[in-house]
């Protein structure tokens, strides 16, 4: 297997026609990955990192999926007395009504099923953030979407993806064979390592960007990516 370049294979969630109780368990699956396998920990210092002190954050996700991000970051934000107004988008209908059933985000959270890039917002959100979002994008994509995300935001922005290794592909093709009840999930994780990257990757793709960020390596097998205003 050749993982020296990016895998653009088109993963089965990128399908806008996937059954909503196919992406209940998927969005189900998803969380249970970004708790056991740190995924939430490094949201959560991404959102440190760029809130400071500050007592009161508007956060907004793209992609923001079924949700399980932005309700990790309002227990935190619970836990530390912050008040949270929070932001997801997603293209998707299944993904935002999976996240509109959520429980444990509160009532201050606006779902918008869209693009992206069709929302203006009255008032910039301190933070903007992606999880697992950017490796469904084409690197030429990707450069107008940091664009976006650095324009758009208060404080500044952080990314949370994979880093595109060996190791990383067998793991989690190993686990979802062994424990998912997900066909998207045994599909798409191990492909979305396929389609992840290196540091260096990041590195190329910020400078072509114009934008000045911080890319550290984070376990298991991911970068954080953070610009700061």
């Amino acid at each position: 297997m050749n993982l020296s370049t990016r895998s653009y294979e088109q993963e089965l969630l990128d399908d806008v026609n996937i059954p909503f109780e196919a992406i209940r368990q998927n969005m189900l699956e998803l969380d249970i990955i970004n708790t056991y396998l740190g995924g939430h920990r490094i949201t959560i210092k991404g959102v440190q990192l760029l809130s400071g002190k500050q007592n009161v954050l508007h956060i907004c996700e793209i992609g923001c999926g079924g949700g399980d991000n932005l309700a990790a970051i309002a227990r935190w934000a619970s836990s530390k007395n912050i008040q949270l107004e929070i932001t997801g988008i997603d293209i998707n209908h299944n993904c935002i009504d999976v996240a509109t059933q959520r429980k444990d985000i509160g009532s201050k959270a606006n779902w918008i099923t869209s693009d992206y890039r069709n929302v203006n917002f009255t008032r910039y959100p301190d933070i903007i953030f992606s999880s697992l979002f950017c490796h469904h994008f084409t690197n030429e994509a990707l450069i107008e979407q940091l664009q976006w995300m650095h324009r758009n935001s208060a404080k500044g922005f952080f990314i949370n993806d994979l880093h595109r290794h060996w190791l990383a592909y067998y793991s989690i093709k190993v686990l979802t064979q062994l424990f998912s009840k997900s066909y998207l999930v045994k599909n798409d994780a191990p492909l979305s390592v396929k389609r992840g990257f290196k540091k260096e990757e990041w590195m190329d793709l910020l400078g072509k960007a114009s934008i000045k960020a911080e890319v550290s390596w984070e376990w298991a097998f991911r970068h954080l990516v953070l610009s700061k205003k």
